[in-house]
């Protein structure tokens, strides 16, 4: 099934799955905020440094399920399989653009 995301998100997740940090650093405002397993990364440094980390320790791919609008926020829920306890698991991705950028992303299950 092909899910419609706007073009950061599906270039962030092309990205993530190839695991091209280049790439899906572009992706995001210089001063994005992510929030992943309860910690807080700020800023292109740190978010190319976040995701090259989880690239390594999980070795995971994302296969995004579904997708909607609410409240200024894409929220994609999403399939993560990879080298972790009970993959593959479910996680809402939720994206807020501000225009062809991701200002901030923050990932719950």
């Amino acid at each position: 099934m092909s899910i419609d995301l706007p073009a950061p998100i599906a270039i962030y997740i092309a990205a993530e799955n190839r695991g091209d940090t280049e790439t899906l650093a572009q992706c995001f405002a210089e001063h994005a905020v992510v929030r992943d397993e309860g910690q807080t990364i700020e800023g292109l440094a740190a978010i190319k440094r976040w995701k090259a980390e989880t690239k390594r320790k999980y070795q995971h791919t994302v296969e995004p399920l579904a997708c909607v609008q609410k409240d200024g926020k894409t929220i994609v829920t999403s399939r993560l399989t990879g080298n972790f306890p009970g993959s593959p698991i479910e996680l809402q991705f939720i994206f807020r653009l501000d225009g062809n950028k991701i200002a901030s992303l923050e990932i719950r299950s």
